[in-house]
Order: C-alpha cells, then sequence, then structure tokens
C-alpha cells in the first residue's frame, strides 16, 4: 500500500509540476482569443463551463481503457504501476495537453490537420483517411459490449440487436446535435459517476491496504506465457489509456472549440489525462487486491471477462448502490467513447473537404456515409476488430509526438519533451506490429510458415527509432542553416 499512496502522490504532484513546465514551455497565454470567440457557430464551436469540458473530455478519453486495460495491464507485474505513473505525466499528458493547444492555436483544427501542418501534406492525406477510418472503427467497436449488458439486464424481449440499433440511433443523434445539447448534459453525470466509483475503490484500498501488492515486490512478468507476452512491448499498448493514447489527440479538439480561455487548457487536458492515470492505477492495485494476487486475478480473468471482475469486485466493496455504479460505468463508458468518436470523424472529414457545419443538412451529407461504414464494419468480427485497434491507436500518438516535437523545434521550444516520448513510443509501436500475433508477424507465418521473433522484432523498432532521430537531427541541421543561407 505504501508504494500506491507514493504513486498516488507522484501522479499529483506531475500535474501541478510538470504540468506547469510544459504550458510555460508551450507559453499558453491568456490574453489570446480561444477559437470559440473569434469561430462560435452554436454547433461545434460553444462556450461550456470549464468543470464541464474536464469532464467531458475526462470521459471522451477514459472509455474503459483505465479500468480494463489496467486490469490486464497488471498481469505484466508492478512494472505496470511505474508504466501508469510516468506514462502519464511525461507521455500520455504532455501528449494531451499540447495536441489540444496546437488545435487551439489552429482554431479547433482536427488530428489529421495538426499533424500534416508539422508534417507535410503527404502525411496529412495519410493521417486523414488513418485517422478517419480509427474513429469509425473505434464507433463500431464500442457498440458490441454495452448492447450485451443491456441485453442481459432486460426482458428477453430486449436483445442484443435492439440494444445496438438503440446505441446506434443515439450514436447518430450525438454526432449531429449541437454539443451542448446531448453531450454537454449527458457526460458530465457520468463523468461523475465512473469518479465517484474510483474514489469509492479507493478508499476500499485502505481498507484491504494488506492485499495491495508493493512495487517492489515480485517484480517480474506475471503473464501465464511471458514468452509471448514480454513486457516490453505488449504491456505499453495493453495500458495505453492510462499512460498514452493516440485516441485522446482526436477527443481533443471538440473540446478545444469549447474552450473560453487558454489558461484553462492545463487543467483540461493535463488535468484530464491525470485523473485517467489515477483511475487506472486505483484499478489495477485493487485488480490484485481483490482476487488475492496475481494467480487470484489470472484464474478470475480465465473464467470471465473484466466486466465481471469490475461488477463483482464493485458489488462486494461498494454494495448495492456501488454495483449499480459499476454497471452505469461499464454500460456508459464505451458509448460515450464511441459517440464523440463519430463525432470526431464527422469534424475530420468536414475539415479535410472544407465544408462548415453550421446547417444540419451540411451535417447530414458529412455524416450518412460514415454512418453507413460504421455499420458496415460493426459486421465484421469484433476480436479482430479490439485486435487491430489497439497498436493502430498507438501509431496514432506516434505520429502527433512527432508532429509536436517538429512544432517545438520550429518555435524555438525545448522539442526534448515530447522527443523522448515520441521515440520510445515508436520503438514499442514498431516492435509490437512485428511481434504481436495481430501483427506482421502472423501474415510472415501464413504466407511463408515462418513467425517474427521477438529480438528481430526488437531490433527492428530499435532501427526505426534511430532512423526517425536522424531524420529529425537533419530536419534540424537544415532548419538551422537557413538563416545563415538568408544572411549570404
Amino acid at each position: 500500500m505504501i508504494s500506491f499512496v507514493i504513486a498516488l502522490a507522484i501522479l499529483v504532484a506531475g500535474y501541478f509540476t510538470y504540468g506547469k513546465f510544459v504550458a510555460r514551455v508551450f507559453g499558453a497565454d491568456p490574453a489570446r482569443k480561444t477559437p470559440v470567440h473569434t469561430m462560435g457557430d452554436g454547433v461545434d464551436y460553444v462556450a461550456l463551463p470549464t468543470w464541464k469540458i474536464f469532464l467531458i473530455q475526462f470521459l471522451n478519453i477514459a472509455g474503459l481503457g483505465p479500468i480494463f486495460g489496467a486490469i490486464m495491464g497488471i498481469m505484466y507485474g508492478p512494472a505496470a504501476f511505474l508504466w501508469i505513473v510516468f506514462g502519464t505525466i511525461f507521455a500520455g499528458a504532455v501528449h494531451d495537453y499540447l495536441s489540444g493547444m496546437l488545435s487551439i492555436r489552429q482554431g479547433g483544427a482536427s488530428l489529421p490537420e495538426i499533424v500534416g501542418g508539422q508534417l507535410g501534406g503527404k502525411v496529412k492525406n495519410v493521417m486523414r483517411v488513418f485517422a478517419l477510418l480509427l474513429m469509425i472503427l473505434v464507433g463500431a467497436v464500442f457498440v458490441y459490449n454495452p448492447a450485451d449488458l443491456l441485453a442481459m439486464l432486460t426482458p428477453s424481449s430486449l436483445d442484443r440487436l435492439f440494444w445496438i440499433i438503440v446505441i446506434f440511433c443515439y450514436y447518430m443523434a450525438a454526432t449531429l446535435l449541437p454539443v451542448d445539447k446531448l453531450i454537454g448534459k449527458l457526460y458530465p453525470l457520468f463523468g461523475v459517476a465512473l469518479l465517484f466509483m474510483a474514489v469509492g475503490i479507493m478508499v476500499m484500498l485502505f481498507v484491504h491496504a494488506g492485499s495491495v501488492p508493493e512495487i517492489w515486490q515480485q517484480f517480474y512478468n506475471h503473464k501465464p506465457d511471458p514468452e509471448a507476452n514480454p513486457i516490453f512491448p505488449m504491456m505499453f499498448v495493453s495500458i495505453a489509456c492510462g499512460a498514452i493514447s493516440g485516441f485522446h489527440a482526436t477527443q481533443s479538439p471538440m473540446m478545444a472549440r469549447c474552450l473560453s480561455n487558454e489558461k484553462y487548457a492545463r487543467p483540461v487536458f493535463y488535468g484530464a489525462m491525470v485523473a485517467e492515470g489515477i483511475v487506472a492505477l486505483i484499478w489495477a492495485a485493487a485488480a490484485v487486491a481483490f482476487t488475492g494476487g496475481y494467480g487470484g486475478l489470472q484464474e478470475f480473468l480465465g473464467n470471465g471477462s473484466p466486466a465481471l471482475l469490475v461488477d463483482s469486485l464493485s458489488r462486494s466493496w461498494l454494495g448495492t448502490f456501488g454495483g449499480i455504479l459499476a454497471i452505469l460505468g461499464v454500460i456508459a463508458a464505451p458509448i460515450t467513447s464511441g459517440d464523440t468518436a463519430l463525432r470526431s470523424a464527422r469534424l475530420i472529414a468536414a475539415d479535410f473537404m472544407g465544408i462548415k457545419q453550421k446547417k444540419i443538412a451540411k451535417r447530414l451529407a458529412v455524416s450518412v456515409p460514415i454512418f453507413a461504414l460504421c455499420f458496415l464494419i460493426m459486421l465484421l468480427p469484433y476480436d479482430a476488430l479490439w485486435r487491430y485497434f489497439a497498436w493502430c491507436n498507438q501509431v496514432l500518438s506516434v505520429f502527433t509526438l512527432w508532429a509536436i516535437t517538429v512544432y517545438l523545434a520550429k518555435e524555438a521550444k525545448p522539442y526534448i519533451i515530447t522527443l523522448v516520448p515520441a521515440l520510445f513510443m515508436t520503438c514499442v509501436t514498431v516492435t509490437y506490429i512485428f511481434f504481436a500475433p495481430e501483427g506482421f508477424g502472423a501474415l510472415t507465418e501464413a504466407i511463408w510458415g515462418i513467425g517474427i521473433g521477438y529480438e528481430f522484432s526488437l531490433g527492428i523498432g530499435l532501427a526505426t527509432s534511430c532512423v526517425m532521430l536522424l531524420l529529425f537531427s537533419r530536419f534540424l541541421r537544415l532548419r538551422n542553416a537557413q538563416p545563415a543561407l538568408s544572411n549570404n
């Protein structure tokens, strides 16, 4: 329990220290007008109270990631606690804050426009397609789990298909209506419920303090097959939303269009990510404590899903009310990520097509093809969709970190704050893509009968990071040479 308290304190301190440093590096300007003041349209650019924006941003980025990801990721051992804490402070929160600020400075631009503005037109076009498809994929993936749970809790006449249709209709409404009409009213309630549940679980952790694992105990990989699931890179992709997730940067522009002052960006973007890290830390510790250790957790997960663990833990520790909150969170969290994913898809498509979104007819013109494609993707197997979402999500974070690094270099600001995370996540993601079962290794094994081994995959990841560092160094040399050439 000592290490849990220390980790919690470091996360909170990180917001007030490193978060403030990052905001100073970027140069947040309270006197500068934000897009909601210059581009207000009553649909996407709508001024909202800061507390409400924080809760919406928190729920947008959280979903089930900091709960399910932490529960499954803690099986990699105490290293998961370290990744949640330091990944959140030095990577995830920096990634979320700076992508949000860049969106504010570019009129609420969506992620592909932000990345393309720094890495070039070709990358912009790739990112437009990649981000758009990923948002549609998220919308499709986050229909199944809540539909299954609702079907279990309601009469048999209200089956899975019925709830899929209901949820999808809600998605369409949340995508098309002004941000303050549906999202602005529902999200704060769900956000408070999710935070309240996490605080309740944290209080019970102190009651069960003797069962909470210490970071310095059993410091090894507790996965049943550690060779097939090495900590690097598998843990860093499994625990994404609780440390760093590329999906977050697609959500930040929505709130960047509603923020009334740049001084509130740190509590909204950096703060929401720290809150998510705290939630992940709580659930990682609670999962081990509730099941009696790593062995008990593995046995529980082998006989059921993380959703069953969340339900059992909440009912046992928090009673009937806790069980209700748990079910509400497990149902609402994926829905509130799926709907904003489709809303982000609309904004991404509208941005690159240059279609203003004030009129409902234009919103429909952009959204109908997105809805149709999302419905087609929903016909694919859920397991396959989820596996590929994991690494596609981290690919997005890599592009975002490199774009921010280039921006900081152009502005002569300390780009080291994103260069290190960019190099690290490049190595993580590339290694994962080549090594993981859903990566290139499975493809080569299916074609030639030979998979890609761990050492070779790691070598490719390291080599890719080195190449990216060399390319960035070349960019710096060329940029530094330009003033000298102009003086001559």
